[in-house]
């Protein structure tokens, strides 16, 4: 399948079915953290990137078995709310198959359109991104295409928050010495203050970001920020629930991989998690795709990172 991956285990919202509307790396910023690596087409522009008729096609053949699954969620390696029909695609799964919370991670920066909102509308969990306030830090951070500023996210996120009857969890990610500084920490929570959301999430690198030697937050510092937030409602995020099993997968075991590895860089633990595989079986297909040529690593603190590389994603 090709806009349908997973399901995985996610760190926030368990076992989770993901939705890719976008080609690899569409999206309206270009973050320097961003896990799926360089954005190659970095647009505000909407429009339908993939056949939605493809779309609702898979989604039928993956959900028609009822598989169990707590999330439907659009993520994946783009900005899902750049393509035109996502609002469709939401209602027909809130119609179709409205046992599933459906989910949207979105960097926010096109919620200052009004035709992006009213797509959302029907969503059971928006999970927009606020890393930056000032423009100065926004741009160093999330190099946008030129229409999208900080100001702009602000002001969506303001105006969609009270006509929006599902659940905001607004993400801020933390890079040291970037947007952890007393000045900018000062201008998010006056900005999470003025917006109302359900609840905060602070996150940090736990994979190879699009820029090579980028620091990541200690958990001490994160718990420093989390406080400073209050009394809002603060979570840090921490590792996904290992117990909850994967009873499904959307292709054969090797597709499921290369799926995943197309999207965000993983260890072979992360993969054999993710997707309840045993660690024999990931180190096989890891090994027959890095003699084919198609992987790039990368080694971390918490192991060796895989990833598809750049040429070889489509």
């Amino acid at each position: 399948m090709k806009y349908v991956f997973g399901p995985v285990n996610s760190r926030r919202l368990g076992i989770s079915l993901g939705i890719d509307l976008v080609p690899h790396k569409t999206c309206s910023l270009n973050c320097i953290y961003c896990e799926c690596g360089e954005t190659t087409d970095c647009t505000a522009l909407l429009r339908e990137y993939v056949p939605v008729k493809d779309v609702l096609a898979e989604l039928d053949a993956y959900l028609s078995s009822s598989p169990e699954l707590d999330v439907l969620t659009f993520s994946g390696s783009g900005e899902p709310t750049l393509h035109s029909g996502i609002g469709a695609i939401i209602a027909y799964l809130k119609e179709r198959y409205p046992r599933y919370p459906v989910v949207v991670l979105t960097n926010g920066t096109l919620l200052w359109k009004e035709e992006v909102r009213e797509a959302l509308m029907r969503a059971d969990i928006i999970i927009p991104s606020l890393d930056a306030v000032s423009e100065p830090v926004f741009r160093k951070m999330l190099r946008p295409t030129g229409e999208i500023t900080a100001e702009r996210l602000v002001r969506g996120l303001m105006d969609f928050r009270p006509v929006f009857t599902g659940r905001m969890i607004i993400e801020i990610f933390i890079l040291p010495g970037i947007n952890d500084t007393p000045d900018e920490l000062a201008r998010l929570k006056e900005a999470c203050e003025k917006i109302g959301p359900d609840e905060i999430q602070l996150n940090r690198l736990d994979r190879p970001g699009a820029v090579y030697g980028l620091q990541t937050a200690s958990w001490k510092r994160l718990v420093e920020i989390k406080e400073f937030f209050l009394p809002l409602a603060v979570e840090i995020i921490g590792k996904p629930d290992y117990s909850k099993k994967i009873t499904g997968s959307v292709s054969e075991i090797h597709d499921a991989v290369g799926a995943v590895l197309k999207r965000r860089p993983s260890t072979i633990d992360d993969l054999s998690r993710t997707l309840g595989l045993r660690k024999v079986e990931v180190m096989k297909i890891i090994e027959e795709m890095d003699a084919g040529g198609i992987l790039s690593k990368e080694e971390m603190e918490r192991g060796i990172f895989y990833r598809i590389r750049a040429d070889a994603a489509e």
